[in-house]
């Protein structure tokens, strides 16, 4: 398991070197090489390198990723040999929201140009989300805040992709949303 270590200013004036590692799903902080258990699902952004910075669309020294699912996805763009270019909110679309009623842009996770078996060029706009967040909440008997933020947090993501498909539409592409199920398939070999 890799780790950042950095150091921390404490109320004391002095600073305390901690280690810091992040497991997808959880968070452990180890400090003076004691583990620590945070929780789960913690966001977790950084700066991605590509390794093929000739494949980026966009400026390859400016790659932040917001998940480590989207580092996931930029690791297999990058190193994928069938994947010609790629690039990583690059690509706008104009939405209306339906909470507010106004325009909005909507940046899209990644944009990929890849090279099918029939040596055709396809390209696709793809979002990385929770299988969870792209399904309609169950509505609960009594309307919680909870129900009512993740009805309007859909809503929103849903005219996001609707706008989204209709762009791809209008030009050859394909949208495509990239839950769990496919980021953590395991193959036929296990």
């Amino acid at each position: 398991m890799n780790g950042l270590t950095f150091k921390v200013l404490p109320e004391t004036g002095s600073f305390t070197e901690y280690t810091f590692n992040a497991i997808l799903g959880n968070v452990i902080i180890f400090l003076q090489n004691e583990p620590i258990y945070l929780g789960e699902k913690m966001a977790y952004k950084g700066k991605y390198t590509p390794k093929n910075p000739s494949k980026y669309i966009g400026n390859p020294t400016k790659v932040i990723y917001r998940s480590l699912w989207e580092r996931k996805m930029m690791n297999w763009m990058d190193n994928n040999p069938s994947v010609l270019r790629w690039g990583s909110e690059e690509t706008i679309v104009m939405y209306v929201s339906p909470v507010d009623g106004k325009r909005h842009r909507y940046y899209v996770d990644f944009i990929m140009e890849v090279q099918n078996k029939n040596k055709e060029i396809q390209t696709f706009l793809i979002e990385v989300k929770p299988k969870k967040q792209t399904k309609p909440p169950v509505k609960p008997k009594k309307k919680t805040k909870t129900f009512i933020n993740e009805a309007k947090t859909y809503s929103v993501n849903k005219a996001k992709w609707d706008a989204a498909e209709r762009v791809c539409e209008s030009r050859g592409w394909k949208f495509m949303i990239i839950t769990e199920d496919t980021l953590f398939k395991k193959d036929a070999n296990g």
